[in-house]
């Protein structure tokens, strides 16, 4: 049987973002200062990589603030900048870094209020109960206890955490407003992340929109993630558009952006 083309795409989707990470990279000796970090931030800039802030936290550990889009993953940050700056130390210390690294997505907001936004969403859209058939809404919502999004995952030389917050919204054409067809979004979802081996912490189901907390590989883009859902949304619902082509992703973590900006 022929695989559907997909409904939503790179090209056919607008996505709102805000994906941020601390990013640290080891030098093997202690570093004597950051002249190369402006010529390091330039070429990063053309590579869809911006570093908005550097700081040593120890004389041997480089700590970065970076945002990127919605198609970079985070191992590819991390292989940006530390083969960038290696190119530009490499006159002076030809082999200046240890292989491990750390990275971890942050936000404007931390995990826990996320997810405890998204946790609270029945009572922040109130809906007319006479446009659920049969269906209590609190019944829909899902959490996976056994889903620590703090915890950090590794790789083989380094460990991440990368957890998302994504929104999706219905077209008002199509909402899903009998029961079955919200069961069927909310199965749809959990299968998905079960396929990409996706962290799904948390579903906030309502008749209008969707939230959902996801922590992801450091080898996935958030937009791909997103548009997973998406597009297995739309294969249940008959290969249909009931989602609008906009959509929101945005990286959370620990702790806030405050935290690296002011250490």
């Amino acid at each position: 049987m022929p695989v559907p083309s997909p409904v939503y795409t790179i090209e056919n989707t607008m996505c709102a973002f805000q994906l941020l990470y601390s990013v640290a990279v080891f030098w093997k000796d202690p570093c004597p200062g950051e002249l190369w970090l402006p010529e390091l931030q330039t070429q990063c800039e053309s590579s869809q990589l911006r570093i908005l802030k550097h700081r040593f936290s120890t004389t041997t550990c480089s700590l970065f603030l970076v945002s990127t889009r919605p198609n970079i993953a985070a191992t590819e940050v991390v292989r940006g900048i530390k083969g960038r700056l290696q190119t530009l130390v490499r006159s002076v210390r030809p082999n200046a870094f240890q292989r491990n690294y750390d990275i971890h997505s942050i936000g404007s907001t931390t995990r826990e209020k996320t997810e405890n936004y998204v946790a609270g969403q029945l009572l922040h859209h109130a809906i007319d109960s006479d446009q659920i058939w049969n269906c209590r809404l609190d019944d829909l919502q899902h959490i996976d206890p056994e889903v620590d999004l703090g915890r950090y995952r590794l790789t083989s030389h380094g460990r991440y955490r990368c957890n998302l917050h994504i929104a999706l919204r219905f077209r008002e054409s199509n909402l899903p407003l009998s029961a079955g067809s919200l069961e069927r979004v909310r199965s749809v979802v959990r299968q998905t992340a079960d396929r990409h081996h996706l962290l799904l912490s948390r579903i906030g189901l309502v008749s209008d929109h969707l939230h959902l907390v996801v922590g992801i590989s450091a080898a996935r883009d958030p937009g791909s993630v997103a548009l997973s859902f998406m597009n297995n949304i739309a294969w249940v619902s008959g290969m249909k558009t009931v989602l609008w082509h906009s959509f929101y992703v945005g990286t959370i973590g620990e702790y806030d952006i405050g935290a690296i900006q002011n250490p």
